[in-house]
């Protein structure tokens, strides 16, 4: 295992900071009821569900919108939504995935790919990076979990692949099966996670420069504003004197 400094590829994880508060919550609530349709409607019998409602709770959703989405699922009135992963490419040549929920996908597709092409990217076809992409867990800490070495040290003994530490916090990557054992196996030692999700993590990174990060930014920004989108990633880094500027 090689824990390694964060600060290189951090720049593609701003978008999703950056984005509008308002929509965090809706987009949470969207996750809970497709978990809880797709499964049981108790996270004690739904792990898919029950990995929402944490992260819920670690963003501070209130109890009554968690409850709420729940019986959602089970209602008359829940949307049937369709989970759909588009694929295509950013400024630079940069690899991009974008995951929705969404009751219209020719709404939808028509959407992102307006805003792609807007935006000196294009939408491709299905798999044209997945390849690109590892299926993986990633179990998210702040940096006030431990140090680097102690974050290290439980992720190594829960059997983890990878660990990347900077100032803003930890993230320890697990094959995509073990994730919720290992998510479990580390709590005892480091407390509850901010987060516990599949994502999709480059293979390797595209460098960019600091025009072509801020291109990029906006990009991966306008793509989480919209309310089918639930997350995006990129395979892009900058060196440290370009995220600086842009940063700046």
């Amino acid at each position: 295992m090689a824990g390694h400094s964060h600060a290189k590829n951090i720049m593609h994880r701003k978008g999703k900071s950056d984005a509008a508060r308002s929509k965090v919550f809706s987009k949470l609530a969207r996750e809970i009821t497709v978990a809880a349709k797709l499964g049981a409607p108790d996270p004690a019998f739904n792990a898919r569900l029950r990995l929402a409602v944490a992260n819920a709770r670690a963003q501070s959703m209130p109890k009554d919108n968690i409850d709420r989405a729940i019986k959602k699922a089970t209602g008359s009135e829940g949307e049937n939504y369709e989970e759909i992963r588009y694929e295509g490419y950013g400024p630079g040549g940069v690899a991009m995935i974008v995951e929705a929920l969404t009751d219209n996908r020719n709404r939808t597709a028509s959407n992102l790919r307006s805003t792609f092409a807007k935006n000196g990217g294009a939408l491709g076809e299905s798999n044209s990076v997945a390849f690109m992409f590892d299926r993986v867990g990633e179990i998210a800490y702040p940096a006030a979990a431990g140090s680097a070495d102690a974050v290290m040290e439980a992720a190594i003994e829960a059997g983890a692949d990878d660990v990347e530490s900077d100032e803003e916090g930890h993230w320890i990557y697990t094959s995509f099966e073990a994730m919720g054992e290992a998510a479990a196996a580390i709590e005892k030692a480091l407390g509850e996670p901010e987060s516990v999700k599949a994502i999709w993590r480059p293979q390797n990174y595209v460098t960019v420069d600091a025009e072509k990060g801020a291109t990029l930014m906006k990009l991966i920004g306008l793509l989480e504003d919209d309310d089918d989108v639930q997350n995006v990633y990129a395979n892009f880094e900058m060196d440290d004197e370009d995220a600086q500027k842009l940063a700046g």
